[in-house]
């Protein structure tokens, strides 16, 4: 099937439905007036009909009466002012016997078979109307008996017609100059549309062309806004998405360049170490054993991570359900102290219910809570308040803090911090406490604690869903550490 553009759809429709709106207007205004032409037709049709009356019941000028039906039908031939595209003849015995003495713009014996079809249907003394169609003309005609008191039959028969086909000749010619004019309109109103359509879809084809340049390796087109219409506002949304493309992407190969860096060192380790243990030494292979084990388990850590980064970006991150906040952040708080090295106790809490993913909130505080295992010692508090419209949850370590330098890059991906042990961590918790937030519409930082060590703090938004305020309760006391 072909293939037709937009805009050559866009003037076929407009220009289709200006021809039907103008063939519409001029059908029905041709049929008015039309049937005006007929209906005046039939009124000079009645005026004659009275016309002829008077003259025969007036009778003669001298004598007050007509001598016969002859005398009377020739008075009322002459007498007759006949209109433009008119005939008129006076029938006696079946034939014609008088005719105007001006010559009228109908000859009513020029179609052969009038006079007799008359002498056919007026075959009373009432008054017959009607039409007459044959011998290629169109006729309307009134056929009106003359009948003297004296005679019990009429004697004669005035007949008057109109052509039609010339009353409504005027309007044809009428009809014809409209046509005329409305396909001279159309042409014009094709020609507006073009041009028009033509203006407004050029930001479209500039879309096209723009998307048609548009690849992962060349995001850097971006679409001309023009105006402030709705094509503007597309152009405007259509940027916009090219840049959240373009971050995508660039975001894409940092993690893969990340990935594959992060992958490299723990493959050379295990590749160096297993090119050069000695097979026959048990120590060596059992120290290289552990080694590749240890690497491997480090591997998996961070694959796993990945994979929950990973689901964190997908349609649905999140899924919110009207939370008792202090009831998740006391459970919260038990599965914080089953991580190993944690000495975890509950600080005060929001007594408050909003709405957020109770699983996804618990993900975010344990790691925090792993990262003050890692890099704060193990011991923490664990508590939230109520600040504005956010509910703020935080880990409190008292390990040697976070430079100042490094608190805007602490939650990007693969920033790490190395533990008293010298191991890092996979670089990816922070940073996906941080996605975790962002799904709820929140934030993450890290501010300096009071008395030393760093307070990672999640906010996420309270809402209304139920607005409902827990009575307080006494918060748990704080331990210094476990097991004292």
């Amino acid at each position: 099937m072909p293939r037709v553009s937009v805009r050559t759809r866009l003037i076929a429709v407009i220009t289709i439905v200006s021809a039907v709106g103008l063939l519409a207007v001029g059908f029905f205004v041709y049929l008015e007036e039309r049937q005006r032409v007929l209906s005046q037709v039939d009124q000079l049709l009645e005026a004659n009909l009275e016309s002829a009356r008077f003259l025969v019941e007036k009778g003669d000028d001298d004598t007050g009466t007509w001598a016969s039906s002859t005398d009377a039908l020739e008075a009322v031939v002459e007498r007759t002012a006949p209109d433009d595209n008119t005939g008129v003849v006076g029938l006696e015995a079946g034939a014609v016997t008088l005719v105007p003495g001006v010559a009228l713009d109908v000859d009513l014996q020029s179609a052969p078979g009038f006079v007799p079809y008359i002498v056919r249907t007026a075959t009373t003394s009432e008054p017959v109307m009607g039409t007459y169609g044959d011998d290629d003309v169109t006729w309307r005609y009134l056929a009106i008996p003359i009948a003297l008191g004296a005679e019990s039959a009429p004697g004669a028969t005035f007949v008057i017609a109109y052509d039609v086909d010339a009353e409504l000749a005027e309007i044809n010619s009428a009809a014809r100059a409209f046509l005329i004019a409305s396909i001279g309109t159309l042409v014009v109103i094709a020609l507006a549309a073009a041009l028009v359509t033509t203006r407004l879809l050029r930001p479209l084809r500039q879309m096209r062309e723009t998307a048609e340049r548009v690849s992962a390796q060349s995001l850097s087109e971006r679409l001309p806004i023009v105006g402030r219409d709705d094509v503007s506002e597309l152009a405007h949304t259509m940027n916009e998405m090219l840049d959240r493309l373009d971050e995508a992407l660039d975001s894409q190969r940092r993690l893969l360049s990340d990935v594959g860096h992060e992958l490299k060192t723990p493959i050379t380790i295990v590749r160096g170490h297993l090119e050069v243990v000695d097979a026959d030494d048990p120590t060596d292979v059992r120290e290289t054993r552990d080694l590749v084990v240890d690497e491997l388990e480090r591997m998996g850590r961070l694959v796993q991570d990945l994979a929950s980064a990973a689901a964190l970006h997908g349609p649905a991150p999140v899924r919110p359900v009207p939370t008792d906040a202090a009831d998740l952040l006391r459970q919260i708080v038990r599965k914080a102290q089953g991580i190993e090295g944690a000495d975890a106790a509950a600080g005060p809490f929001a007594e408050v219910v909003t709405s957020l993913d109770p699983a996804r909130v618990t993900q975010a505080v344990l790691q925090f809570a792993q990262n003050a295992v890692t890099h704060g010692g193990g011991r923490m508090v664990i508590s939230s308040r109520a600040a504005g419209d956010s509910l703020e949850v935080s880990v409190r370590d008292f390990g040697g803090g976070v430079p100042d330098e490094a608190k805007s890059s602490v939650f990007d991906r693969f920033h790490r911090g190395e533990d008293a042990a010298g191991r890092a961590g996979s670089g990816l918790g922070l940073n996906i406490a941080q996605v975790i937030a962002r799904a709820h519409g929140g934030s993450v930082r890290v501010v300096d604690a009071t008395g030393g060590g760093a307070e990672f703090i999640l906010a996420v938004p309270l809402t209304d869903a139920p607005a409902l305020i827990i009575p307080p309760r006494p918060p748990l006391p704080v331990s210094a550490t476990r097991g004292d």
